[in-house]
C-alpha cells in the first residue's frame, strides 16, 4: 500500500485528471458488491472484511489506471479496472459466489469500448486485485476460535459457538493495533450508571415492553440489520453531488471500508477483553448483581436476538459513528446532503436524515430499544467510532 503523503499527492493529481469519467462506477459497483456478499450469508464482521479489501483494491485500481489515458479513454481504462478488481478479489473471496461475479464482471465489460484502454485497464484492476489479497492473506481471519465459556466443573452452559472472537487478533488497516483505542471497563455494577441503564433497557427494549413506541419500534427494527449495504446506502448521498470524480469517490469508499473493518477489529477487542453481560443475562439474574434498585425479571427476553458476543461495547454504534465521521470529513465546511438508506429487516423501509449526527444517535437508540446494548456502551462505541474514522480520514481523504 501506499505511503500516505504519496498517495495525498497522487489523489490530488487524480482529482484533475478524473473529471470526465463517469464518477459513480464506484458507488454502482459498490452496489453489486454488497449484493453478492449478502447472497454468501456472511456475518458482519467478515462481510466487512470483504469489503475492505474490495475497496481497498478498488482505490488501488484507480490510482494505477487514471492516469494512463485521457477523456474517453481514460473513463474505459477506469471502468475496465474497477470491473476487474472486483471479479478478482470477490472470486477469490467469495468463491461460491462466482457464477453471480462473472454475470457482473460480463455486463460492465460489455459496457466498455474494445481497446487498448480497456485492456490496460483490466491488467491494473488484476494486479490492484493481486497485491491487496497478498497483503490481506494472513492478515488473522482464519485463527481458530479458541473461546472458554465461563462455567464450573460439570455445569452446563448453552453450547452454540460465539462470533467473531479471532476478530481481535486480525492485522488492522489503519489502527496500530486492535487495543489503540481499547475504552476503560464498562460501568461498576454498584454504579449510578449501570442502575440507569440496565432500567433503561429493560423498561424499553424488551419484546413484551409497553414502553416502547411505534416509532422506536420501527428504528429498532430497521437496526437490525448490520450487514454492510446498510452503511454504504449512506454513502451514495455524497458520492452522487455534483462536481464529483471517480478519484474521490473511490477515496471515500476505501476509507470508510477500512474504517468499518477496524472498527469491528476494535470493537471485538474490546468485547472479549470485557467480557460483559447482555441485558437478557443480566435481568434474568437481576439478584446477583449486588444493587436493589435491579429488579428480576425471569421471564425478559429481548426485542430482537441477541447476538452471540459480548455486549460492550455497541458495535452497531462504533460503525455508524466511523461512517459519519468519515463523511463529515469528505464533505468538509460544505453543507451536507440528504442520506438515506434502506434496512431488509424493516422489509425495505427507507430511512432519512440530514445530520449526520441525528444518524449517529438514532443507531445508538436502536440498540437499547432492541434490547441488545445498555446506553454507556452505545456512548462508548461512538467515542471509538469518531477517532478510527478520523484515522481514515487523515489517511485517505485531501487534508485542509
Amino acid at each position: 500500500m501506499k505511503h500516505p503523503i504519496r498517495l495525498l499527492l497522487a489523489a490530488c493529481v487524480l482529482a484533475a485528471a478524473a473529471a470526465n469519467t463517469r464518477a459513480d462506477v464506484i458507488t454502482d459497483w459498490n452496489n453489486k458488491a454488497g449484493e453478492i456478499v449478502g447472497e454468501a450469508k456472511l456475518g458482519t464482521p467478515p462481510a466487512n472484511r470483504v469489503m475492505a479489501i474490495v475497496q481497498s483494491a478498488v482505490l488501488e485500481a484507480v490510482n494505477a489506471a487514471a492516469p494512463r489515458a485521457t477523456g474517453r479513454a481514460q473513463a474505459d481504462a477506469i471502468a475496465a479496472a474497477v470491473a476487474a478488481t472486483n471479479r478478482a478479489t470477490m472470486t477469490q473471496l467469495l468463491p461460491t459466489q462466482e457464477a453471480s461475479i462473472r454475470a457482473a464482471y460480463e455486463a460492465a465489460l460489455a459496457a466498455v469500448a474494445d481497446g487498448p484502454a480497456k485492456v490496460a485497464g483490466i491488467a491494473a484492476g488484476e494486479a490492484a486485485a493481486a497485491a491487496v489479497l497478498a497483503a490481506r492473506a494472513n492478515d488473522g481471519a482464519a485463527t481458530p476460535e479458541r473461546y472458554k465459556p465461563h462455567t464450573t466443573a460439570g455445569a452446563y452452559v448453552p453450547t452454540a459457538s460465539v462470533a467473531a472472537w479471532p476478530w481481535a487478533q486480525r492485522k488492522p488497516w489503519l489502527l496500530k493495533s486492535a487495543s489503540q483505542f481499547r475504552p476503560g471497563a464498562p460501568p461498576a455494577l454498584n454504579s449510578t450508571t449501570w442502575v440507569n441503564d440496565y432500567n433503561e433497557v429493560k423498561a424499553h427494549g424488551g419484546k413484551a415492553s409497553t414502553r416502547r413506541s411505534a416509532e422506536q419500534t420501527d428504528v429498532a427494527r430497521f437496526w437490525d440489520y448490520s450487514l454492510p449495504p446498510i452503511y454504504y446506502g449512506l454513502l451514495r448521498g455524497v458520492a452522487n453531488m455534483p462536481g464529483r470524480d471517480t478519484a474521490r469517490n473511490a477515496r471515500l469508499y476505501a476509507a470508510v471500508a477500512q474504517a468499518m473493518d477496524d472498527a469491528m477489529i476494535a470493537v471485538f477487542d474490546a468485547k472479549y477483553t470485557y467480557n460483559f453481560w447482555r441485558p437478557v443475562t443480566a435481568i434474568r439474574n437481576g439478584e446477583i448483581d449486588g444493587h436493589d434498585a435491579t429488579e428480576t425479571d425471569a421471564t425478559w427476553s429481548s426485542f430482537i436476538d441477541t447476538p452471540m458476543h459480548p455486549e460492550y461495547p455497541s458495535a452497531h454504534s462504533i460503525l455508524a459513528s466511523a461512517v459519519a465521521t468519515v463523511l463529515k470529513a469528505d464533505i468538509g465546511g460544505g453543507p451536507v446532503p440528504e442520506i438515506s438508506t434502506t434496512s431488509l429487516t424493516a422489509k425495505g423501509a427507507v430511512r432519512r436524515w440530514t445530520r449526520l449526527e441525528d444518524l449517529v444517535q438514532e443507531v445508538s437508540n436502536a440498540r437499547v430499544w432492541e434490547g441488545v446494548h445498555y446506553r454507556h456502551s452505545t456512548e462508548v462505541g461512538t467515542a471509538m467510532g469518531r477517532q478510527i474514522g478520523e484515522l481514515a480520514a487523515t489517511r485517505h481523504l485531501p487534508q485542509p
